[in-house]
């Protein structure tokens, strides 16, 4: 039997899937895949996510996937919203919708809407008009249901019908409200769910080595054990703290010395959400410390292949705050800042940004 792979073997595996070791030489849309969607619950995060794990990425490139139709946002895994390919989508929507029932139709929206499908439908025929702007679709359904308010008639439709957010929200440059379209009629297809082996699969293709309670921390479905053990063609592995880990044959597993440079991540990125245990990434202290901030998962810059910190650009004062969490050497603290700025420069092109460093002593 092979010897337990080392927690931060684990990191530098899921680093080296998640192109963080390396920036890829591939397109956009070829990333969002491989990821299987990133999380875009901030409109611009995406561009951020990709912009540190692709050489040579243009915001347009993603605009133009957007406006194009290639890519869009839904709301997917973890019932939260995604940037998907079309593809995707078209797969991952109707597969996740067990997960968007349990949060988006729980016991006291069903209470105060009552007739779900009634009000399914009511939604459809407004939406059969066009484009509609989410707060102007919650308030034309408010008026049939007194006992709901904004928030509760808009969980229900977001979790009942598969609703695109289409441009110009999210669009580099520019802004727009929510405002929905059905899947299948933004895309001309119909959804059918996919295969969730596959899904499985690809998951540990980006995130893995992981054990069944990391994929479901990622997706939130559950009961996947009853799948993941009679899936064919797994590695079956122990993490050193006796995890049983599933993992691809093929997939890269570096040397758990491999250097791992200062990554700056936007906001909400999907690899400090996708496993149930974070020790690859953060120690106990850093989890605790992110852990209260409950609403919203801050960008945080990684340090030798571990959160390091968190980081914060004023758009206004065009200033980048740095807040590490422990002391670096020397040349990691000038990495840090260096990346820093980079990052800062990717949203305020050709802007000379300040960097205010945050107790950040060698």
């Amino acid at each position: 039997m092979s010897s337990p792979i080392s927690t931060r073997s684990l990191g530098r595996a899921t680093l080296a899937r998640q192109h963080l070791l390396e920036p890829a030489r591939m397109s956009a849309l070829e990333m969002i895949e491989h990821l299987v969607g990133l999380q875009s619950q901030e409109p611009l995060s995406a561009y951020g996510g990709l912009w540190t794990r692709l050489v040579d990425f243009r915001p347009s490139e993603l605009s133009d996937l957007i406006e194009s139709r290639q890519v869009v946002r839904i709301l997917a895994m973890r019932g939260t919203v995604h940037l998907l390919s079309a593809a995707d989508c078209l797969g991952l929507r109707p597969l996740m919708q067990p997960v968007l029932d349990r949060i988006y139709r729980q016991t006291r929206v069903r209470r105060a809407i009552g007739d779900l499908d009634g009000l399914t439908r009511r939604a459809q025929d407004l939406l059969r008009a066009g484009p509609i702007a989410a707060t102007d679709l919650s308030r034309a359904l408010l008026a049939h249901y007194p006992d709901a308010d904004l928030e509760v008639v808009g969980m229900a439709t977001r979790g009942s019908l598969a609703l695109v957010q289409v441009p110009p929200r999210a669009l580099w440059g520019r802004s727009g409200r929510t405002t929905y379209v059905p899947v299948a009629d933004w895309l001309g297809k119909p959804l059918q769910a996919a295969d969730i082996r596959d899904v499985i699969r690809r998951y540990l293709a980006a995130y893995g080595p992981a054990t069944v309670a990391d994929v479901q921390a990622w997706c939130k479905l559950t009961k996947l054990r009853e799948i993941t053990d009679t899936m064919p063609g797994l590695l079956r592995l122990k993490g050193e703290n006796g995890a049983d880990l599933l993992d691809l044959p093929d997939a890269p597993r570096p040397a758990q010395d491999v250097i791992a440079p200062v990554r700056m991540l936007p906001d909400f990125d999907n690899v400090l959400l996708s496993h149930a245990d974070r020790s690859r990434f953060m120690s106990p202290d850093d989890q605790r410390r992110l852990s209260t901030r409950i609403v919203v998962v801050p960008s945080i810059f990684l340090v030798d292949g571990t959160v390091g910190g968190w980081w914060h650009l004023d758009r206004k004062r065009h200033l980048v705050t740095v807040t590490p969490f422990r002391r670096f050497s020397a040349r990691q603290r000038q990495q840090v800042l260096e990346e820093a700025v980079r990052a800062g420069n990717l949203y305020l092109e050709h802007t000379r940004l300040d960097v205010r460093e945050a107790d950040l002593s060698t």
